[in-house]
């Protein structure tokens, strides 16, 4: 089988380049013998379907981001035959897993209120996640390694997802319609789905509603996925106890935007994962993919995008 070509754009880094070089495979210019394209970050949306459209040799285009909303255009102009897309969906699963149960965590503890304190508070609060109710929508790689992460602290999970197949370590597994059913018992819910036409504003007013005063709220997910105005309320009005954001809509959240004034809300400007921590795994998922592709075994690759469903 001749070597592999690959195209990276904007550029490569020297972690990708190690990933090329260790499959086998050749790094060099985008031209017609180009079979795998990289899309690094940073890389113009315009210009990667340009590269696709230009070069019908391409077979595999690699995308950076484990959700892929924001290539929605991309997919669906140059989708054709023999041509499949991959993204990182599961790769960064670890950081973005931490980083959620950090938000957890910090809530349950009310840190975001006593980090903003200026003075001793003398109310009591704090719930310990010991033992909790833990609600996870999503069964994805960050959702499988959060259950995985929790499990020390004995919560009874249950998993919202599409199909209702069970999954180790999970209590209860419901379809997405199923989702109102979990809130009232839930004391933790996590979002860790993909956005879609079908999970737009998939939480609402009527499901924080359902949900227990002292419950929170984290989404590691996508912004779109929680309708920014009925949390707003929610919070003001004290409606659920917290909510741990990593992303949000809009995005980034503008300065004087109401849920910076939330006492009970925490922040974080979509960094779940630095570019430090996905580097290197960001790699070994295009390591993956190239000996798959190297091997003629297209059943191997990881992350295959489903143009259907969107993710």
């Amino acid at each position: 089988m001749p070597q592999i070509s690959v195209a990276v754009i904007p550029e490569s880094t020297p972690e990708i380049d190690a990933a090329i070089s260790a499959a086998g495979a050749r790094l060099a210019p985008l031209d017609d013998s180009t079979s795998v394209l990289v899309v690094a970050w940073g890389a113009d949306k315009k210009k990667v379907v340009e590269a696709i459209t230009a070069h019908p040799a391409i077979r595999l285009v690699q995308l950076p981001s484990a959700g892929v909303d924001a290539y929605a255009e991309v997919l669906t102009t140059t989708a054709r035959p023999g041509l499949t897309f991959t993204s990182a969906k599961g790769a960064y699963s670890e950081p973005v897993a931490e980083h959620a149960l950090a938000l957890t965590l910090a809530l349950l503890r009310s840190l975001p209120r006593r980090a903003r304190a200026t003075e001793w508070e003398t109310t009591p609060r704090g719930i310990s996640l010991y033992g909790l109710n833990i609600t996870i929508i999503g069964a994805g790689g960050i959702a499988l390694e959060f259950l995985r992460l929790v499990q020390p602290f004995r919560p009874q999970v249950t998993m919202v997802r599409r199909r209702a197949e069970p999954v180790a370590g999970v209590a209860r597994t419901v379809t997405t319609d199923e989702l109102p059913s979990t809130l009232p018992d839930a004391d933790v819910v996590l979002i860790a789905a993909a956005l879609t036409g079908g999970t737009d504003k998939l939480f609402g007013a009527a499901e924080f509603a359902l949900m227990k005063p002292t419950a929170v709220l984290v989404n590691i997910a996508r912004g779109g996925l929680v309708d920014t105005d009925a949390l707003v309320t929610a919070l003001a009005d004290d409606v659920i106890g917290g909510a741990g954001l990593d992303v949000t809509v809009p995005e980034p959240l503008p300065t004087g935007h109401p849920l910076w004034d939330s006492p009970t809300a925490i922040i974080t400007p979509h960094n779940a994962d630095t570019p430090e921590m996905i580097a290197p795994l960001f790699a070994d998922r295009l390591l993956e993919n190239l000996r798959a592709l190297a091997a003629d075994n297209e059943s191997a690759l990881v992350g295959v995008v489903d143009l259907e469903h969107g993710y």
